[in-house]
């Protein structure tokens, strides 16, 4: 099997805030259709597909009827101006970290359409 790229897709009842904000994470661009987005890296590889769903229902985390179906880690170099990026581009915090300035953790957020992400950091690491 020759796998060219590997894109995950999220469901969205209003496409352009979930495309925008992943493109701006990702600060790339969106190549948008009609009822798809397909998200690019700066580098204009495919990375996140944002497909319409009119009904989509945001899960509700983490104790919610209506459970996360995806997430995504985000592993960040500078975790400080990683998430000011995303509160920017209209993010929301789920789930706060106990101490952002601790080696190692991660924080919880949602992006517009709801769907879970996290921004992780390991300073020695991804230093």
């Amino acid at each position: 099997m020759n796998i060219r790229y590997q894109v995950v897709v999220i469901d969205a009842a209003d496409l352009a805030p979930v495309s925008g904000f992943w493109a701006g994470v990702l600060g790339g661009a969106v190549d948008a259709e009609d009822d798809w987005h397909m998200v690019m890296d700066r580098d204009g590889t495919p990375r996140i597909g944002v497909q319409l769903a009119p009904n989509h229902v945001p899960p509700d985390w983490p104790d919610g009827d209506q459970q996360q179906q995806l997430h995504l880690d985000l592993w960040v170099t500078d975790f400080e101006a990683a998430h000011d990026e995303v509160i920017e581009l209209g993010a929301v915090v789920l789930q706060q970290a106990s101490d952002v300035t601790a080696e190692e953790g991660f924080q919880v957020y949602a992006d517009p359409a709801g769907h879970p992400f996290c921004l992780c950091w390991h300073r020695t690491a991804l230093a």
